[in-house]
């Protein structure tokens, strides 16, 4: 289980000629979940994109309820949503 929103890097897509209903045409990723150095934080998963990311992107993720929200119609079966591209990461702290 991931936290309500994380970050991530798309490593890259997922074919499915069948998909759920609501889930037609959308985009499903390969994301790797991150921590805040931008290290390995989790399993490789399955995302829906919904902000045009690409293959290496750093992206952000909302998990559980949240991703299933984030798409129309709501309440589409999904267990991890991309919300947004991230240009960068300061955590204020030396790495």
């Amino acid at each position: 289980m991931y936290a309500p929103m994380y970050l991530g890097r798309v490593i890259g897509t997922v074919v499915a000629t069948r998909k759920s209903e609501g889930l037609e045409g959308t985009k499903l990723l390969m994301v790797t979940p991150l921590n805040h150095r931008l290290e390995r934080a989790g399993d490789d998963h399955v995302a829906v994109d919904t902000v045009r990311a690409g293959s290496g992107d750093l992206v952000y993720l909302v998990g559980s309820r949240e991703a299933a929200l984030a798409l129309e119609p709501w309440f589409v079966p999904v267990d991890a949503a991309i919300v947004g591209i991230v240009d960068d990461v300061d955590t204020g702290r030396s790495q």
